[in-house]
């Protein structure tokens, strides 16, 4: 994924765009901004109609909707796996001979990993100062985490649970979000829900969707040609033998038998209706967009709004910091490969439009992304002051923290507050 280059010739944050924070901010200012980007297939005809993939689900196949009037809509990409995709565009890529950061956005927010565990490497060369073990280390970016800080690697993480769990309950008791800010800022612009802490529970700030209009589904099929004939009649009858054996797999299993691929693996859908083959049954081969792909970006004011500092101070440093990363990820130029058989690219010009509590919609100008990066260094800035003592070594930051089993089979092992008395044991 990337993002628009960055203006490095202005490192400061103009007038103009602080004002237009400043009117976005403003108590009476909109209630969102709101984008409505254009989508083609790459491989799309001379119509900008073209066949791509959505993503597929357990027992339902694509997520496909049929409005009243025979429209059917279907999901390209939802809304939690386009955060789950922007969120990285944060992430470290790693840093130059200077020290500096290779993405810019990077130093926007902090870089904490978890270390799930260190693997020793079969065949890998031993390096000088590692005892004669040569180790892969695996790690996980807080960035990359289905559900952010509130995630069960951060739970089960000692060093980093305890001011994580102060953070969210500063803000569910004090309505006090300056310190998740300084610790996770875009759990705040992507939402995110302690479940199984605090219960504190904020909604996205940056929602983004992608839809295709009137779709026809298609279907596939396939056939799988194995050397089985091919080998001698000694050979098969010897496989044969084996294959009947208590605990042995099929020859289908391991490639060694013609397989067609016309339905899906289901029982619950009867592939023959009628003696007809049952095309809720067949295998999908994706869908014609004869309509629009659409992707709908919303940057949610009214929910920035509601969050607070300790005082007015802080208030405002919240509310800067959060809108210049929301804009930024909001206004990111997505790879949009977003599986085989869905390539789209971007079609047109961004619209952007400011959205009143009342009246119609008006277009506006987001400032350019040099000038949000610089808008949020400075925004950023206040919250590096405020790391929290209890994530520091000798006064420096410690950005990664090791995931402990027995903290994680205590999580398995609490009881849930929310069941019913007689049902906790």
């Amino acid at each position: 994924m990337t993002t628009q280059a960055a203006e490095t010739s202005n490192p400061s944050p103009s007038e103009e765009t602080s004002k237009l924070f400043g009117t976005w901010l403003a108590a009476n200012g909109p209630v969102a901004l709101r984008l409505r980007q254009r989508l083609l297939p790459v491989e799309a005809d001379e119509n900008g109609r073209g066949v791509i993939f959505p993503p597929t689900y357990a027992d339902i196949g694509y997520n496909i909707d049929t409005l009243a009037d025979g429209t059917r809509v279907a999901t390209i990409d939802t809304v939690g796996s386009q955060a789950n995709r922007l969120e990285p565009i944060f992430k470290s890529t790693g840093k130059n001979e200077k020290g500096e950061e290779l993405n810019s956005l990077a130093s926007l927010v902090p870089q904490i990993e978890i270390v799930l565990h260190g693997t020793a490497v079969k065949g890998a060369v031993p390096q000088d100062g590692d005892g004669g073990a040569s180790q892969h280390v695996e790690k996980r970016s807080i960035l990359d985490l289905a559900h952010r800080s509130a995630d069960a690697v951060v739970r089960a993480s000692p060093t980093l649970t305890g001011e994580v769990a102060k953070a969210f309950e500063a803000l569910r008791s004090k309505g006090n979000a300056t310190p998740l800010c300084a610790i996770a800022p875009t759990s705040l612009v992507f939402g995110v829900w302690d479940s199984r802490g605090s219960g504190e529970k904020r909604p996205r700030l940056v929602r983004s969707i992608i839809r295709a209009w009137d779709v026809e589904v298609l279907h596939s099929a396939a056939q799988f040609n194995s050397v089985w004939k091919a080998l001698s009649p000694e050979d098969r009858d010897a496989l044969k033998v084996e294959e009947k054996k208590k605990g042995k797999l099929e020859r289908s299993a391991v490639g060694l038998a013609d397989a067609p691929a016309t339905f899906r693996k289901t029982d619950k859908i009867p592939q023959f209706v009628g003696g007809s083959p049952n095309p809720e049954a067949r295998v999908l081969g994706g869908v014609l967009a004869k309509g629009p792909i659409e992707r709908d970006v919303t940057v949610n004011l009214v929910a920035l709004r509601g969050l607070r500092g300790k005082d007015a101070t802080e208030t405002q440093q919240v509310q800067k910091y959060l809108l210049s990363l929301a804009l930024i990820a909001a206004t990111a130029d997505l790879e949009l490969f977003l599986r085989e058989g869905c390539l789209l690219r971007y079609a047109g010009d961004d619209a952007w439009t400011a959205v009143p509590r009342r009246g119609e919609p008006t277009k506006v100008s987001l400032p350019k992304q040099g000038q949000l990066v610089a808008y949020a260094t400075a925004a950023s800035a206040p919250f590096k002051e405020k790391w929290p003592e209890g994530l520091k070594k000798e006064g420096e930051p410690v950005l990664e923290h090791e995931f402990n089993l027995a903290e994680a089979k205590k999580l398995l092992a609490k009881k849930d507050d929310t069941a019913p008395a007689d049902a906790q044991g």
